[in-house]
């Protein structure tokens, strides 16, 4: 009897592409995608309530960052939906030299996405970034 012999595996880069392939299939199958909007909303709505009618300073920093961070993920893991997400918050007191900020990711975008909420008043500005990561089951 001859024996057969068994193809080689895939190289590590196909075994890859077929883990992207599969992921975007099943995510698109539930449905999955990242609403930015509604990431948005929330956020906004959780500076508002921490930041809304205050005067930068100094000392309630670390309280307000801390109550903004834990409210918006609160709120969000609240949707249900199969993402880990990644909350990150900095308030700076205005003045004449800006604030500037940058991020960026290595992910699958038809199914991770991120956030990035600003907000200001006359004394202080607060950027508000989610990154959220879908889980695969």
């Amino acid at each position: 009897s001859a024996t057969r012999e068994r193809p080689p595996p895939p190289p590590a880069s196909a075994r890859s592409l077929r883990r992207v392939v599969f992921r975007r299939q099943a995510a698109a199958r539930v449905g999955v995608g990242f609403n930015v909007d509604e990431a948005h909303n929330i956020v906004k709505e959780c500076i508002d309530g921490v930041l809304g009618g205050e005067d930068y300073n100094q000392n309630n920093i670390n309280q307000w960052t801390a109550s903004i961070v834990e409210q918006s993920l609160t709120h969000l893991v609240k949707l249900g939906k199969a993402y880990k997400y990644i909350v990150t918050c900095a308030v700076v007191q205005r003045s004449a030299y800006g604030f500037h900020t940058a991020s960026s990711c290595f992910w699958d975008t038809t199914s991770d996405g991120t956030c990035t909420v600003r907000w200001e008043n006359r004394t202080m500005n607060c950027i508000v970034n989610v990154f959220a990561i879908a889980i695969v089951l």
